[in-house]
Formats: C-alpha cells, structure tokens, sequence
C-alpha cells in the first residue's frame, strides 16, 4: 500500500522547485493498471492552477508507446526521483515500451495508488492524476516560427491536463 511509503501531502505543500523536478531532475510519467501499464521519462510539462483545480501538463508525441497507455486511461501518474536513478529515467525516455518490457525492470517496484494507477517505491514524489482534458499542437499556433524545427517529422505532440488528485512524498 502507497501510505505504508509515502505520506499523503496537499499540493501547495509541494516544497521542490517545479521547473527544477520536470526539467532538470525529470519526471516518469506512468499509465496502465498493475497488470499492465507503460512509462516514460518527460522533461516537457507544466504545473499550476486551471478551472480551480490543482493540474499538471504533460506532452506526448503520438508514437510513443506511451501515448496508447494514456489514451486508454482515465488516471496517469507523474513520478519524481533523486538522482541516483538518472541512468532508469534515461532508459525509459529513449527506449520504447515496445521494445522493452518495462514492467520487468527490476530496479523499480510498482506501487499501486488509490485510483489503480502505477507508481514506484523509489519515487520521491508522487502526482496521482485524473485527465480532464487533452488537445494536440497545431503548428498554425505556433507564434515563435523557430519552434517548428523540434518537428521535422512533424509529430507534433498531444497535450493532457492532469488533474492533481493526490501528491504523494517521502
């Protein structure tokens, strides 16, 4: 059970810098249930307050094997980790699910949350989300013209707004 691990917090308890846990420290965003789920390592999102709910921002580009877990979910997870395991979240941000069985990587420990969402024992911290909302990147949006050039195969992501149901921290 998550709460023998972690402690349950408030989201405005979050103490770590935000922009220092997705961009520097990286997040392991998480979807599927127990007997199936997939993750992958982020370093693109957002954090804050939408429709007076607590919400993060994630980005995912269409062919990620990840994306199909999401899409089938209602819930998603967002994990953090100290930097002793860099080296995992670099695994799990260029290696797909496809090719590799994620589930059997022995150096984390799956964790259920109280939505049946995946989390891991080695996290420092835990956003247990529900999607509430979800849209893809239109190129004809873009106000900065030199953006389009992280695109050149034109795989522009799909956003999902999370709501922030729990945090969860060591």
């Amino acid at each position: 059970m998550i709460e023998k691990i972690f402690k349950k917090i408030e989201t405005r308890a979050i103490q770590e810098n935000v922009f220092s846990l997705i961009g520097r420290d990286w997040m392991l965003i998480t979807a599927g249930k127990r007997d199936h789920y997939n993750m992958m390592t982020a370093s693109w999102g957002t954090a804050g307050v939408l429709w007076k709910k607590p919400v993060i921002m994630i980005f995912i580009r269409p062919q990620r094997y990840t994306y199909e877990c999401v899409e089938k979910q209602a819930h998603f997870t967002v994990s953090f980790f100290n930097e002793k395991h860099r080296d995992l979240l670099n695994l799990c941000g260029t290696t797909s699910g496809r090719d590799l069985n994620k589930m059997n990587i022995d150096d984390f420990t799956p964790i259920e949350t109280p939505s049946g969402s995946v989390a891991f024992e080695e996290a420092k911290l835990i956003l247990e989300c529900r999607k509430i909302y979800y849209d893809d990147i239109e190129p004809d949006f873009f106000q900065v013209f030199d953006i389009e050039k992280i695109y050149p195969k034109e795989d522009y992501h799909r956003f999902y707004i999370g709501e922030i149901l729990q945090v969860w921290e060591k």
